[in-house]
């Protein structure tokens, strides 16, 4: 049968940086029309908790201007249930797909930052209100799930837990995509010559813990060991009084450093033979996966997504244990040094992530939705 094309309401409440490019992604390559519906990537708290409000006008007006979509996507950073409940007289025999980027509940917090009970509640609700939950890894799907028993039975009375088998089963794992095979087919731009360039090209925030990376490279350097840097990222997240003065201390080193443009961004990908991650949170691992397409070497924790975005037999040369950062960086820093190129065969099992192939996947389970494959009893 022929797929047809179906009219798709995409609510992103913070619509920047990854959550924009998977947006606007999946919107490029799919088969269906894909309506993006979204406010601006700041005030991310108050975007959980008031954005069903402002995005249900929004909706309201895109269902009188075009008549209703065929499915409602939404993030999770919307209250999904609350938007729903504001749409019902527009939107109540649309099925709705809930896409998680991330969650509140097993997002590691900040010493002394207590759990914001409100924001998983809310989210606990999204997941009862969508007919189908799509999480961007299997890591991040098993570790909610172990962790979302305790907080239910939490509650004093009337716990919640015996619906979270029918949760459960209106779950699947759906990566996010990334213009991987354009990275990859355009490979490496350079020769290191001896002088690797390292890249650490996550966001300056707690949980990537860029520091620990920084550390690992102070040291290197003190011991003699010859290669330049890229620290790039998001530098505007926390971190920046406590990494600037690290990154400094690499002097002429660095080649980059800080929020770059697209483009500058990719001859970084592009020209780094290694790129490593300390990260303490990973619920998929989209800058790792567009530095290994380019060619880059990873040195990425043995935990979080990295496990699954990393075949498993790559597993022995690019993933470290915690606590051997240092001693895994050296290593793979001499052996670029020495051959001058990356694990072969390694780069092109990213294209098993370009949005040719994810958006396919996408598209045909909404496909299955519009088809009758989903409804709201559950």
């Amino acid at each position: 049968m022929t797929a047809q094309t179906a009219r798709i309401a995409l609510v992103e409440p913070f619509l920047g940086g990854s959550h924009r490019a998977w947006a606007e992604g999946w919107q490029a390559a799919s088969h269906h029309t894909i309506d993006i519906v979204g406010h601006a990537a700041h005030a991310w708290r108050w975007r959980m908790r008031g954005s069903a409000v402002t995005l249900a006008a929004e909706v309201g007006a895109l269902v009188v201007d075009q008549g209703a979509p065929d499915v409602l996507v939404a993030t999770d950073m919307v209250d999904l249930a609350a938007l729903l409940g504001l749409t019902r007289r527009s939107l109540a025999p649309v099925p709705a797909v809930l896409y998680l980027h991330e969650n509140q509940l097993t997002y590691p917090r900040q010493i002394d930052e207590p759990l914001d009970h409100g924001l998983v509640w809310s989210l606990w609700r999204s997941m009862l209100a969508a007919d189908e939950i799509w999480f961007n890894s299997s890591f991040h799907r098993d570790e909610l799930f172990a962790a979302l028993p305790d907080f239910l039975a939490s509650v004093p009375d009337h716990d919640h837990l015996h619906l979270l088998d029918g949760v459960a089963a209106r779950s699947s794992v759906r990566p996010v995509g990334i213009d991987a095979t354009t990275l990859f087919d355009a490979g490496r731009r350079h020769e290191s010559a001896g002088h690797p360039l390292i890249l650490s090209n996550q966001r300056w925030h707690h949980d990537k813990d860029v520091g620990a990376v920084l550390r690992a490279l102070l040291r290197a350097a003190e011991d003699g060991f010859d290669f330049r840097v890229a620290v790039v990222g998001d530098d505007a997240a926390g971190q920046a009084e406590v990494l600037d003065p690290m990154i400094d201390r690499l002097g002429d080193r660095v080649v980059a450093r800080g929020l770059q443009a697209r483009a500058r961004y990719e001859e970084l990908l592009h020209s780094s033979d290694v790129v490593v991650s300390a990260a303490t949170n990973e619920f998929f691992g989209i800058a790792v996966a567009e530095a290994v397409a380019c060619g880059a070497w990873p040195v990425v924790p043995d935990a979080l997504a990295y496990r699954e975005v990393i075949p498993d037999r790559f597993h022995d040369d690019c993933l470290y244990e915690r606590g051997r950062l240092g001693t895994a960086l050296r290593s793979v820093i001499e052996r670029v040094g020495r051959a001058d190129r990356a694990i072969e065969g390694l780069a092109q099992t990213m294209t098993r992530f370009d949005w040719s192939i994810v958006a396919s996947s996408y598209d045909g389970a909404i496909d299955e939705i519009v088809a009758g494959g989903s409804g709201r009893a559950h």
